[in-house]
């Protein structure tokens, strides 16, 4: 298993000095996604996965690993959409960010950069019964975890953006002059039509294989000490979840 690890983070924007280096300096303009990057559904999906009886109680594993035995059930790839349809609407409540997530939020507050988040996000699931509106879903739980709060994340509730294709994803990114953007698919960071110039930063807190174009961090707080470095925020008592 290897990781790639440039000096740099990616191709930098000749206009924007301080966009390129592993350390940059100056005002971002920061995209990040959203399911799977900022917050995670590990325990959103073993739960109900067990809960449906899909899963032995005593089945353990993260996200992956749920989906890997789901798909090897009969109609398994329906059963899983169905899971899915579920965890990003009604279960959105119990899931979680991934550790870093609130204290790198909370230094781009305290630099003054700019977070946009864009997610490839449909209005709804094909295979959601219920019909919640994902959309919704995702803003009620921002809105929940402060991400609106001028006290704790300050992040503009009109720089939140969903996009049902992945190309209206890139054109989102492109249009917003993002300085970096940080996700977790490979696939979305390689895609051709990517806009130039912005630093990609692949977020595989698995440690995968990466291309070796790619900067890839296998945490929140490995984010922050290559985009955030001079940024100091004293530690404050809070649990590594919201850190």
């Amino acid at each position: 298993m290897t990781r790639a690890a440039p000096a740099h983070l990616d191709v930098p924007r000749p206009q924007r000095p301080g966009a390129a280096a592993t350390a940059p300096a100056g005002r971002l303009r920061l995209g990040i996604d959203f399911d799977n990057t900022l917050i995670a559904y590990d325990r959103v999906f073993l739960g109900v996965a067990r809960a449906r009886g899909l899963l032995p109680a005593r089945f353990a594993g993260n996200k992956q690993a749920v989906r890997d035995a789901v798909r090897r059930l009969p109609d398994g790839e329906t059963t899983w959409q169905r899971l899915q349809g579920h965890a990003y609407g009604q279960g959105i409540g119990e899931a979680a960010l991934f550790p870093g997530v609130g204290r790198f939020l909370r230094r781009c507050r305290q630099a003054g950069h700019d977070v946009f988040i864009v997610s490839h996000k449909t209005q709804f699931a094909n295979y959601d019964p219920a019909r919640v509106d994902l959309r919704a879903a995702a803003l009620g739980f921002m809105d929940a975890r402060g991400f609106f709060d001028p006290g704790k994340y300050a992040i503009r509730r009109e720089n939140v953006f969903f996009e049902s294709t992945r190309a209206e994803k890139l054109a989102r990114i492109a249009a917003l002059d993002c300085t970096h953007f940080v996700d977790d698919l490979v696939e979305v960071l390689t895609d051709r039509n990517f806009p130039s110039g912005v630093a990609r930063v692949l977020f595989d807190p698995a440690g995968g294989e990466t291309p070796a174009d790619l900067r890839a961090c296998a945490s929140w707080r490995e984010i922050a000490a290559a985009l955030l470095p001079d940024v100091l925020l004293p530690e404050v008592l809070l649990p590594e979840a919201t850190r």
